[in-house]
């Protein structure tokens, strides 16, 4: 074998063995994690409370209504949907005996009102003539026992007048117990709303509802020109919630709408509610009259109240933080990952304030999840999804 040929058997044995230690090398090197980064800006952020469970839309004035006593329906001149004015009948029980009673009151009325005027024109007549008879004693045309016999009816026709004032008075006064009697068998609308529902029909019986056990209203009555939220708070947020801070409301019903609220009031006590959260209920009015008209009560809903505005300031998505004082900030010069510490301010579920430690272009990671991600790391910048 000539020299040449071993020479260059060895010079391709040496490059299958580099060629096999790279393919190693490259197969076993560390690969840069792969991240997804967002540059630090300057922006708003809002410090905001949430409530713990869904809130309710509700009408500024509800009134389930029923009869105070009982009867058979007799008049139901509404239909559930229909709109109503103040001061409206809704639903009138059977009460011929009573209204044939209050006619029969006011006749007694009358009549003992007449019988009083009589009674004291008689009592101003007896009055005069002892003035009269008073003057002719005076002259001596007349003796003292017409004279007392005179005033005796005059005092007595002033008590007959005051005896047929009082009687009169007194039927008077019946005929307001009996008009009050009458008002229990009628649902009059206490003011301008629309009928929610009604339970009964003409002819049925309704009862009143015995102490202690609720029945369902005869008529559920809403107005519907006014609305306001209320939504539980956790009792350890609702200490920074003050009247007239500016809340913003999404309804279920609207998907991400949002409708521009204000706090109206704050309960004042807390919710204790088995197996769950103590809570105080806050109620938030909206402050768009157009909303309104959209509105319907018994929507869910949910509250976001802002409670501090930092405006023009550094924000970083808050996911990109990490135990409240840390972030991961992809060098992109060096392809490196560094954590860095930092100080926070106003933060909310989508941005936090950077006081401290970062600057306006730099790159936090926000996939702090990723395996293998840690300080000093090779990294590379996820690409961007496809619109």
């Amino acid at each position: 074998m000539s020299l040449s040929n071993t020479t260059r058997r060895v010079s391709l044995f040496l490059l299958l063995i580099g060629l096999l230690a790279a393919w190693v090398w490259w197969a076993t090197r560390t690969k840069p994690v792969e991240v997804a980064v967002t540059a630090v800006e300057k922006g708003t952020v809002e410090k905001t409370v949430a409530n713990t469970r869904a809130g309710t839309v509700k009408a500024c004035r509800r009134a389930k209504l029923s009869p105070s006593a009982g009867g058979q329906i007799a008049a139901l001149p509404v239909r559930e949907g229909e709109s109503v004015k103040r001061g409206q009948l809704l639903l009138e029980l059977w009460n011929k005996d009573l209204t044939a009673q209050l006619a029969l009151t006011k006749q007694e009325a009358t009549s003992a009102a007449a019988t009083a005027r009589a009674r004291c024109i008689e009592a101003d007549q007896a009055r005069r003539e002892s003035d009269r008879l008073q003057k002719l004693l005076a002259r001596k045309l007349v003796s003292e026992e017409q004279l007392d016999r005179a005033v005796s009816s005059a005092n007595a026709g002033d008590a007959a007048c005051e005896a047929a004032q009082a009687s009169a008075a007194v039927s008077q006064a019946r005929v307001g117990v009996t008009e009050a009697t009458l008002e229990k068998t009628r649902l009059i609308a206490p003011f301008d709303g629309v009928i929610a529902e009604i339970n009964g029909e003409l002819n049925e019986y309704v009862t009143p509802s015995p102490i202690g056990i609720p029945t369902p209203p005869a008529i559920d009555l809403i107005a519907n020109h006014c609305f306001y939220l209320t939504a539980p708070i956790d009792e350890v947020d609702v200490a920074g919630i003050s009247i007239g801070q500016t809340a913003r409301v999404t309804l279920d019903a609207f998907g991400e709408r949002r409708f521009r609220g204000s706090v109206r009031r704050i309960a004042d006590y807390v919710l204790d509610v088995e197996k769950q959260a103590r809570t105080v209920d806050v109620e938030v009015e909206f402050v768009d009259p157009a909303d309104i008209e959209h509105l319907l009560a018994g929507y869910s809903a949910d509250v976001e109240i802002i409670l501090d505005v930092r405006k023009d300031t550094l924000r970083i998505p808050t996911e990109a933080v990490m135990d409240g004082d840390s972030v991961y900030v992809f060098v992109a010069d060096q392809g490196l990952i560094e954590r860095r510490q930092v100080k926070t301010g106003t933060a909310n579920w989508d941005h936090t304030e950077i006081i401290e430690g970062l600057d306006e272009g730099d790159l936090v990671v926000t996939s702090v999840d990723r395996e293998g991600l840690a300080d000093g790391v090779d990294a590379r910048r996820e690409a961007a999804p496809a619109k």
